[in-house]
């Protein structure tokens, strides 16, 4: 009916995932190092995703960073065309980005703990 009062109530329930200048800088130069400047993307398009490492970031300085599923065959028949992002029943992870990742890990570790 017109006229009718609605009254809304915003719950805020996860931050801003938002990361530290100085970690971000380490992160990069590591991926840099490890796979070419230009396979690596600085920028990303702002998201209004909610993420649990965001409660992560507000107690200790980080960088949350994607390695990406790229558009590769890894995925199996239907599934539908392209790679499904995450929290998608039709996910399919890149299995060849393992070991990307894991040497990722391992360099930024290698690194931080490298001495001064």
């Amino acid at each position: 009916a017109f006229g009718a009062k609605v009254t809304f109530h915003i719950k805020r329930n996860y931050p801003a995932l938002l990361n530290h200048p100085k970690e971000t800088a380490f992160a990069i130069k590591v991926l840099q190092d490890m796979v070419g400047a230009d396979n690596v993307e600085t920028q990303t398009e702002p998201s209004m995703g909610a993420e649990d490492f965001a409660y992560l970031l507000q107690a200790l300085p980080g960088c949350y960073v994607f390695i990406g599923n790229g558009d590769g065959d890894h995925r199996t028949a239907g599934h539908g065309l392209g790679p499904c992002n995450l929290h998608n029943g039709s996910y399919d992870f890149n299995d060849d980005l393992l070991p990307i990742g894991a040497t990722y890990w391992v360099r930024l570790a290698e690194a931080s703990l490298a001495p001064a």
